[in-house]
């Protein structure tokens, strides 16, 4: 079994950043791609990036592409989303995700085959 906690999120203003965090225990992180998701009151979940077990390879929403950065240190046991140039719209609960080794380009956003799930970090927003 794996647990996966968020942290690092918050209240922000409009153009600000934010660094989430995915902090791993019961399981070598090395092995699972992490993916990211999101979901705003109302609307449907979203997929936001996934990084793949290696880091080798990243993917971003067109929403979120330019802005977000997904890069993870397996050391540590910890995937990191720098969220920069944020928007009102990025308001929403931030998840974490575990799938075995790669992302794959065609499916990691829509949340299928993930294992693990954090709990979720709210993110807000607003002047």
């Amino acid at each position: 079994q794996m647990q996966l906690v968020e942290s690092g999120g918050g209240l922000v203003q409009p153009g600000g950043s934010l660094r989430l965090s995915c902090s791993a225990s019961g399981l070598t992180l090395d092995y699972w791609a992490i993916g990211w998701f999101r979901q705003a009151p109302g609307k449907v979940r979203e997929g936001v990036s996934c990084i793949s077990a290696s880091g080798g390879s990243t993917n971003y929403a067109d929403s979120v592409k330019g802005r977000f950065t997904a890069s993870r240190d397996n050391a540590k046991k910890t995937v990191y989303l720098q969220l920069d140039n944020l928007k009102p719209d990025d308001t929403a609960v931030y998840y974490c995700a575990a799938r075995p080794q790669v992302c794959g380009s065609s499916i990691w956003y829509k949340g299928l085959e993930y294992n693990y799930w954090g709990q979720g970090i709210q993110v807000t927003v607003s002047s």
